[in-house]
């Protein structure tokens, strides 16, 4: 099976606008975090920030993974085998 041009861009594409939304996303964490931070020194001596800092952190690192394709359980080339799998079965 031969990928056409095409193919290669139109996924290429799609890699490039994943990371390029990973990227927004991280620099978001990076000016968002510090200023909740700085408001929740400034009013109260609970330290709540710890609570949005995790949860965006957990899907931050789960948006790099998505990005990336490092795929700590499944590998870096799980889709792909899968999808030649399938497709040598003939049964699609």
């Amino acid at each position: 099976m031969e990928i056409t041009n095409d193919i290669k861009y139109q996924r290429a594409k799609e890699k490039v606008e994943c990371l390029k939304s990973f990227y927004s996303n991280l620099l978001a964490y990076c000016l968002v975090i510090p200023f909740l931070a700085y408001i929740n020194y400034m009013t109260t001596s609970f330290l709540w920030v710890v609570f949005p800092a995790i949860g965006w952190g957990i899907g931050l690192t789960l948006h790099w993974i998505n990005a990336t394709g490092n795929h700590p359980f499944l590998g870096k080339d799980w889709e792909e085998r899968k999808i030649r799998e399938y497709m040598n079965k003939n049964e699609y």
